[in-house]
C-alpha cells in the first residue's frame, strides 16, 4: 500500500538537482501517522547532497509540522531556493522563510496571520490556550524576523491584521527576494532587437537612390579603324 504524503521529491536527470514539491495542506492528518513521520521527511531530505528547489503551493496547515520542516531546511547545509507559484499562507509562509532565496510568481500570494486553535473548558483552560497561542505566535515571529529583519512589533501587527501580500509587497517587506522571471521572454529580446535592425537596414536599401548605369562603350566603324591602322603601318 502506497503511503500518502503531502510532499514529493523529483530529481532532474540532466542536472542532478533535486526538487521538492509541497502542494496542498501541510500535514493533512498524515504527518503524525504510523508511516508518515517527521523522521521520514528528514531522511529523504538528507538522503543526498547539493542545492535543492522547493515549489510551494499551500494554504497552510499544522504549525508544528511547518516548524519542523522549517528547522530541517534551515539545518540543510546547501542552498534552498523556494519558488511560490500559487499561495504560501499561514503555516506554509513559515516553511518559505527557510529559503536561502524566496521567489514568487507575479500572480502568487503570501499570507501571515495569528495561530489558531480550538479549546474546551473553563476560564482557566481558556487562559492556558491563550498563553499557548501567544507563545506559538512568538515562535513564528522568530522565523519571520530572521528573514525580513523587520521589528517584532511590525510583524505582530501584520499577523493581527491577517496580511496578504503579492510578490511586490512581499519583496518590499522582506518576505521574498525576487519575482520568478520568464526565461523564454529574456531569450527572445536580443532576437527581436536584431530583427528590428535588419528591417531598418532593408528599408533604407529600398529607399536609397539607385546609381545610374554607366554608358555603354561606343563602338568604332570598321572602315575608320582600317584607315587608322594603315596610317600606323606607313
Amino acid at each position: 500500500m502506497k503511503v500518502k504524503k503531502f510532499w514529493n521529491w523529483v530529481r532532474d536527470e540532466t542536472t542532478g538537482e533535486r526538487t521538492l514539491y509541497l502542494d496542498g495542506v501541510i500535514s493533512e492528518d498524515t504527518w503524525w501517522g504510523d508511516e508518515i513521520t517527521p523522521a521520514m521527511f528528514k531522511s529523504e531530505l538528507f538522503a543526498d547532497k547539493g542545492d535543492i528547489t522547493i515549489w510551494l503551493n499551500s494554504p497552510g496547515g499544522d504549525c508544528i509540522a511547518a516548524s519542523q520542516i522549517y528547522a530541517m531546511l534551515m539545518d540543510y547545509p546547501h542552498n534552498v531556493t523556494v519558488k511560490i507559484d500559487g499561495i504560501a499562507a499561514s503555516a506554509a509562509s513559515v516553511v518559505a522563510m527557510a529559503g536561502t532565496k524566496v521567489l514568487m510568481a507575479p500572480t502568487a500570494l503570501m499570507m501571515v496571520h495569528n495561530p489558531l486553535t480550538v479549546a474546551i473548558g473553563d476560564s482557566e483552560e481558556m487562559q492556558k490556550a491563550m498563553d499557548m497561542l501567544a507563545e506559538v505566535k512568538e515562535s513564528i515571529i522568530n522565523a519571520y524576523q530572521i528573514k525580513t529583519n523587520q521589528s517584532r512589533v511590525k510583524i505582530s501587527h501584520w499577523m493581527d491584521s491577517e496580511t496578504w501580500m503579492n510578490a511586490n509587497k512581499a519583496m518590499e517587506l522582506g518576505f521574498a527576494d525576487g519575482v520568478l522571471e520568464d526565461s523564454k521572454r529574456q531569450q527572445a529580446t536580443p532576437t527581436y532587437a536584431f530583427s528590428r535592425r535588419a528591417v531598418t537596414n532593408s528599408l533604407l536599401d529600398k529607399v536609397k537612390p539607385k546609381a545610374l548605369p554607366e554608358p555603354a562603350p561606343q563602338g568604332v566603324h570598321a572602315e575608320l579603324l582600317e584607315k587608322r591602322l594603315n596610317l600606323i603601318i606607313h
